[in-house]
């Protein structure tokens, strides 16, 4: 990625498709926030004509979204409280922003590949929420400032599909629970009675990458060796 810090300030920005993908943004941007109110973001114009918008979580784990719009220039990184509030700030039926000062020496390692994934399986929403909530019960339980690696690191779901095998990871149960991305009729993102049962997140594996995707949004993880395998 190109460091775009010396370009001017007009000639950057984001260009919508409409309010919904304003909202949509904004709302991925508080998520991130809530977990490190210094984030910097990642927005990349793609391929199939849409923008890509990533967060590092904190747990290892990246996470995306992608809404109707796009971004110049192509690919940078910018501060996400200084384009939250300037989305907020926006109005209009295309909303057009100007993103801020490019970061793009702040992001550290690459994003996954677009393309190139096997459908593993589907898994209902509930299951990967409950997990979320066993999670932070063992957390409190070990009175720990955070989740131990230990805990981050255990393969809590095993998910097969074909010839593919893949066990999840505590830190991308994590990271999923804490952006959101499965919706709820629920005040809290994380009320299991409110998410629908026949809510489902898609488990895609590539030889580098494993991913998970919900309605609302994805979490990846770098795979670091061959199929993994666990016992639930």
């Amino acid at each position: 990625m190109t460091d775009t810090a010396g370009r001017g300030r007009g000639e950057r920005a984001i260009r919508l498709d409409g309010p919904a993908e304003r909202t949509d943004l904004a709302s991925f941007l508080t998520h991130v926030l809530r977990m490190d109110d210094a984030a910097v973001v990642r927005l990349r114009r793609r391929g199939d004509g849409v923008l890509g918008v990533w967060a590092q979580t904190g747990f290892e784990v990246l996470a995306s979204r992608v809404v109707r719009g796009t971004v110049d220039p192509a690919d940078t990184c910018v501060a996400a409280d200084g384009l939250r509030a300037a989305l907020v700030g926006a109005s209009g039926p295309h909303p057009e922003v100007d993103p801020g000062w490019a970061m793009d020496s702040a992001w550290r390692g690459a994003l996954p590949p677009e393309g190139g994934y096997t459908h593993v399986d589907d898994v209902p929403a509930r299951v990967l929420v409950e997990l979320a909530h066993r999670g932070v019960t063992v957390t409190r339980e070990q009175g720990a400032q955070g989740p131990p690696a230990s805990l981050l690191a255990q393969e809590v779901l095993e998910v097969s599909g074909g010839d593919t095998t893949v066990g999840v990871p505590m830190r991308m149960v994590f990271a999923l629970g804490a952006m959101g991305f499965v919706p709820t009729s629920g005040r809290d993102s994380g009320d299991v009675e409110g998410i629908d049962p026949a809510e489902v997140v898609r488990v895609r594996a590539s030889p580098t990458w494993l991913r998970l995707d919900a309605r609302y949004g994805s979490v990846h993880l770098r795979r670091t060796g061959g199929l993994g395998l666990s016992v639930v």
